[in-house]
């Protein structure tokens, strides 16, 4: 099944052309756009599951909220996730122990285990029908790791007092009956947007606001500008994913990652509940190692749903490796087969983007230099929990509460034995602006054919140019609005990606994915 839909790509329903499972399966959450100016206690900029969960416990405390989201709600990456809910986290345990010693690492195993617990409690409370199931989960290495750090991973998580245990095979896996496995028992999965649609009407019970196709800028620590009216409020919670009130300095200590997701029905019943995900590739170029990683959906009474993620790479620089973003479904496809051969059709492919720390712990706090400003962002393919967490950081911080968590992932903090991974992102970073003098993937717009799109050079000028299916000619500016990198064509999700920090733009120019807060200049050409 075809599930792309040409009519999508402004980026309100979802940030990118392909639809995801979970999009596809739920009814648009919608509320009204804004009419008036707005006094309010929180303003929460953000509709998915960071700013929605933020906005339920502040008015559980009984804070006036109002929520505004520049789509729809779960229209960003909260509705491209694979929603898995795990504290075996993207980076190992071992790693954390090293860089922020034995008692945060601790922190952090705790931390999110609270979160999936946290979930479960408003999913009991309020009776969601959300698929929310407790489950296990599978760590088995990827040929390139040391079967050694699979056994320093156990003892580290040991440490961390998380309920683990070796395996010396790895349940439901083919072809690796004999590939020893890392399990972590009592963990969770469910369908994000079902869950989002449930609290989303709590909230309203609740006599919280929401607005959606409502553009939140000129944010300051009094409030923000949404569609043209003054929202002012005595705290501001930017939930976006990336932040979007800061210029540089949460830039440089996060960088964006494009992860690919496919899906398939099989057999109901024909493998366990579970999750799954390798150790992620060793010998990659980026600092972020990709890993590959697997759940099961309930589809319907016949099926259920395989859902598999990875071969990431940074955002707009899938061709440092040579693989186009459309050729990395059929690469996961070729391994998701080799170790799910039940997989045969693929239903679904999408993509999302994830921002990954310097040091592999999100920002979760005030945003810095602010004190009443305050930010949800490094979600490191943990998003779920991550949301949760600083959602429950920033409803203590705002009622004056001390939370144990909070040192751990403040925003401002300085990780010193992570350095080494900061230089190497910002010099792949810095290397970006050499696309100024690079050649153009395009000669003429002639070339275009209807639904495509790339970039021409007019002397030192770069035009980002798109070919509508109507057959109309779109222009811009290829400068991205907010550092000034060329932007690339993204073939799979039709959208103009920026290889420094990660800003999207739809195929019309229209911002999906911050830093950036402009949309590209268009311009009129022949």
């Amino acid at each position: 099944m075809e599930n792309s839909n040409n009519n999508l790509n402004d980026g309100s329903i979802t940030s990118g052309d392909n639809v995801s499972f979970w999009i596809d399966s739920t009814d648009i959450i919608a509320f009204e756009k804004p009419t008036q100016d707005i006094k309010t206690d929180v303003l929460i900029i953000g509709g998915g599951i960071a700013g929605i969960t933020t906005a339920y416990k502040l008015l559980k405390i009984g804070k006036k909220v109002v929520l505004v989201e520049d789509g729809f709600i779960g229209s960003g990456e909260t509705g491209r996730t694979t929603a898995h809910l795990t504290c075996a986290l993207d980076d190992r345990y071992y790693y954390l122990e090293n860089t922020f010693g034995k008692e945060s690492a601790k922190l952090a195993a705790e931390s999110h285990s609270a979160a999936i617990d946290e979930i479960e409690k408003i999913v009991n409370e309020l009776h969601i029908d959300c698929n929310f199931k407790r489950v296990n989960g599978y760590l088995f290495l990827h040929p390139s790791d040391k079967d050694q750090n699979l056994d320093k991973e156990f003892e580290a998580t040991q440490h961390a007092g998380l309920d683990t245990m070796l395996l010396n095979h790895t349940p439901s896996l083919a072809e690796a009956q004999d590939q020893r496995c890392l399990v972590f028992k009592n963990q969770a999965q469910f369908h994000i947007l079902h869950y989002l649609k449930a609290l989303s009407q709590a909230i309203v019970d609740l006599g919280g606001t929401i607005y959606t196709e409502a553009h939140a800028e000129n944010i300051t620590d009094k409030g923000a500008t949404v569609n043209g009216f003054e929202f002012c409020a005595k705290h501001i919670v930017v939930a976006t994913n990336t932040p979007i009130n800061d210029v540089l300095t949460m830039h440089t200590k996060q960088h964006a990652y494009r992860t690919y997701v496919i899906a398939g029905k099989i057999p109901k019943g024909s493998l366990p509940y579970a999750l799954w995900w390798d150790t992620g590739d060793m010998e990659s170029k980026w600092v972020a190692e990709p890993y590959h990683y697997v759940r099961i959906e309930s589809f319907d009474d016949e099926y259920d749903l395989l859902i598999s993620g990875g071969e990431d790479h940074k955002t707009g620089q899938a061709d440092e490796e040579g693989i186009p973003e459309i050729a990395r479904y059929d690469k996961l496809e070729a391994w998701t087969k080799k170790y799910f051969p039940l997989l045969d059709e693929i239903s679904y492919k999408w993509s999302g983007q994830v921002m990954e720390p310097f040091d592999s712990l999100g920002f979760m706090g005030r945003n810095p230099g602010d004190e009443t400003i305050y930010v949800i962002t490094g979600d490191s393919g943990n998003g779920m929990t991550h949301a949760t967490i600083g959602a429950m950081i920033i409803t203590d911080m705002i009622q004056g509460v001390e939370n144990k968590w909070e040192h751990l992932y403040n925003p401002s903090r300085i990780t010193f034995k992570a350095l080494g991974d900061f230089v190497k992102e910002a010099g792949n970073m810095a290397t970006q602006y050499l696309d100024w003098i690079a050649a153009a993937d395009l000669n003429n717009t002639a070339d275009l054919k209807p639904g495509e799109g790339g970039i021409l050079s007019f002397g030192l000028r770069k035009i980002a140019a798109y070919r509508d299916y109507d057959n109309s000619l779109q222009a811009f500016s290829a400068v991205c609005p907010h550092l000034g990198c060329i932007v690339q064509w993204n073939a799979d999700e039709k959208s103009f990606d920026c290889p420094c920090h990660g800003s999207r733009f739809a195929a019309d120019g229209t911002v999906t994915n911050g830093p950036a807060k402009d949309n590209l200049s268009k311009l009129d050409i022949k």
